[in-house]
């Protein structure tokens, strides 16, 4: 069965998230996305909200860039979450925007060490181990969580580049895929995946989030083919969507066939009504994917 989400971009001032949450739950969404993208505010902190203003709709955090979280903070914040919403929280973590990460004075020489390292030593505190390491970048002398969630939840990793996704593989439980990746592109991303968990001797399934730029109504294809221009990008139908309820669902079957287990649909920057927006794909589109 293929989980259905939404992205909420970070551009909606988040005093207006309330009002959009209730909507995605009450039209039955399986699943709300959230950025941590600078500086537009903590995705953990939004995640948090959304869990406490709802009984029933997962969150997803995707993600957030390891330069600006100690890994013991993390596991900290993550652990919390999973006590007070067990089961209902799906965060994910990345490299970052590297010239981000340069603005803020957080930019390494290794992103890839610097997340693998973060990845073992966070997974191993969310099980509760006593985790003691001096890599790297990641140094915890003897670091215990007094409260650990009460089953190890799944850590997901965003990635791009082949050695990044065989690092997904290896070290994490999960695959964020960005916006912009084709089916195709779905399918090198599971072979690489998987080639990092054979590497690693990892059996147990692994999810793989696709996030599809998607959009409906009046001008929805000039406004996901005016995001993939910013990019650099030319608008092909590899890379987007854009029409009615069925026209999506189309689309979403069409990732999920090529080994996505999550489609999040993601709207346009300037989409006008971004709660409309998860309406739409949770009452009209989620009835018709599976």
């Amino acid at each position: 069965m293929t989980i259905l989400g939404a992205v909420c971009r970070p551009q909606l001032p988040p005093e207006r998230l309330r009002d959009l949450v209730r909507t995605a739950d009450a039209a039955g969404l399986d699943e709300l996305w959230l950025w941590e993208d600078c500086f537009w505010g903590s995705g953990l902190a939004t995640a948090s909200a959304v869990l406490a203003w709802t009984e029933r709709l997962r969150v997803g955090v995707g993600l957030l860039p390891v330069p600006l979280r100690n890994a013991a903070v993390a596991a900290m914040e993550i652990a919390t979450l999973h006590r007070l919403f067990p089961g209902r929280a799906t965060i994910g973590v990345g490299h970052g925007v590297q010239d981000w990460m340069e603005q803020v004075g957080a930019r390494v020489e290794s992103p890839v060490t610097l997340l693998r390292e973060h990845l073992d030593a966070l997974r191993a505190l969310l099980r509760g181990e006593t985790v003691g390491t001096a890599g790297r970048y990641v140094r915890l002398d003897e670091v215990a969580l007094d409260w650990p969630p009460l089953s190890a939840p799944a850590v997901v990793a965003g990635a791009t580049g082949p050695r990044s996704l065989r690092l997904c593989g290896e070290a994490a439980d999960g695959t964020i895929l960005v916006a912009g990746t084709t089916p195709d592109g779905v399918r090198e991303a599971r072979r690489l995946v998987d080639e990092g968990r054979a590497a690693a001797g990892r059996t147990e399934p692994h999810q793989l989030i696709a996030y599809v730029l998607a959009a409906t109504g009046e001008g929805a294809e000039e406004r996901v083919a005016a995001d993939l221009r910013r990019e650099g990008r030319e608008p092909i139908p590899e890379l987007m969507v854009a029409g009615d309820a069925n026209t999506i669902a189309t689309a979403v079957r069409r990732w999920a066939d090529a080994g996505a287990d999550t489609v999040v649909l993601q709207p346009a920057l300037a989409e006008p009504d971004p709660e409309g927006f998860v309406r739409f794909a949770g009452e009209e589109v989620r009835p018709l994917v599976n």
